[in-house]
């Protein structure tokens, strides 16, 4: 008889915790399959009636990691047991010994449910994060801890200094995913003394494959055309719920194929170059969106950007940049920093400022909803 999927709303309790904890130990070692969920979110409800709960599941399933995705159109990813251990086991080798972990980041999403795989693994619970890092570290034990966060909570720790940032200077190591660690921030994160390491991965790779560019032990890598990076590996989920026409897409002959441009640095580490889709083409020149941010970032006074290309009668596309600044920087400054660094064509021909960037899970820019916001304000 196929088990039938448990769901697991999360409020941000240690309640919710404690039953995602439960039900994810035990869909481990081969029971009912997990749905997590976040309660907190308006559209959660659709979310979980595309996963279709009362359906049977796909074999070897442990959990689905439902999705909203980049385009806004609803999938499930499906994860077996093996490939979330493997995951969690090779974490391991890669940064460290058994030990605790600070739960920082929602579990309805791959980076905190690895969190609470990682604790089961080592044989505890996790500890859930109160909004205090100097109280979250005064639970931790042992001589090895660990937490998981997005960049921007890390940039706000290094803002704010004091307790929490003498705090996290405890943790063995702290791995940084969900949306990439600008190099300005590793370096500023470093000579405050923390051990940070950014990670690459995703759901379908059961979170981080990549830790400071090099795979873990059990994954393999290769580029496809256009620079696409294709990942192989124990770690790998095994398809989309109810979706096998897009499963076939995307998971093929043990490869999947990522949504990612990428390419090998002078130092052999893989470097994450942008999604495919967000190349812009303007007057027929290609601008690499995620390039023309990176050099905004690290420019004095820019807390975040978000680039994207506007539909424009003779260009095709213009490049524009939505920037949260802190105070305000001179936009000639920014834009003699992108034609040094990135050339005429990625010039940005309008910036915006706004208070915040909408996101679509941890750290993850919603470029969909930004764009859509500039077209629907005329702009």
């Amino acid at each position: 008889m196929t088990p039938k999927i448990r769901e697991v709303w999360l409020d941000g309790s240690p309640e919710g915790v404690c039953e995602l904890t439960d039900a994810l130990r035990h869909a481990l070692a081969g029971g009912q399959p997990v749905l997590p969920l976040n309660a907190k979110d308006p559209g959660a409800k659709a979310l979980r009636d595309a996963m279709a709960p009362d359906q049977p599941v796909e074999p070897d399933t442990a959990v689905i990691i439902a999705t909203s995705g980049s385009t806004g159109a609803p999938k499930g990813v499906l994860l077996s047991a093996e490939a979330l251990l493997a995951s969690a086991n090779a974490t391991y080798e890669a940064i460290g010994p058994h030990g605790p972990w600070l739960l920082a980041t929602p579990p309805h999403y791959i980076g905190g449910l690895q969190v609470i795989t990682r604790s089961i693994v080592a044989g505890l619970e996790p500890i859930l994060h109160d909004g205090d890092f100097a109280s979250g570290a005064e639970k931790m034990d042992g001589d090895a801890f660990y937490t998981a966060l997005v960049p921007t909570q890390l940039v706000d720790v290094l803002d704010k200094g004091g307790p929490a940032l003498e705090a996290l200077k405890t943790f063995e190591k702290i791995i940084i995913g969900g949306a990439p660690l600008h190099p300005e921030v590793r370096e500023r994160a470093t000579r405050a003394g923390l051990g940070v390491v950014g990670a690459y991965g995703m759901s379908e790779t059961a979170s981080g494959c990549f830790y400071d560019g090099r795979p873990l032990h059990c994954v393999g890598f290769e580029f496809g055309d256009n620079q696409r990076i294709r990942i192989s590996g124990d770690t790998l989920a095994h398809g989309y719920r109810l979706q096998p026409e897009l499963t076939a897409e995307c998971f093929a002959d043990g490869w999947f194929e990522t949504s990612d441009r990428g390419r090998i640095d002078e130092d052999g580490r893989l470097e994450v170059l942008g999604r495919v889709d967000d190349m812009i083409n303007t007057g027929g020149v290609k601008v690499p969106a995620t390039a023309v941010e990176r050099v905004l970032i690290s420019q004095f006074g820019v807390k975040d950007a978000c680039v994207v290309g506007v539909p424009h009668h003779r260009w095709g596309e213009t490049v524009v940049a939505v920037i949260v600044a802190d105070g305000e920087p001179s936009i000639e400054w920014l834009r003699a920093a992108v034609r040094k660094a990135a050339g005429p064509a990625a010039v940005p021909k309008r910036f915006e400022f706004v208070d915040e960037l909408p996101l679509r899970g941890p750290g993850k820019i919603d470029r969909a909803a930004v764009l859509r916001s500039l077209l629907s304000s005329g702009k």
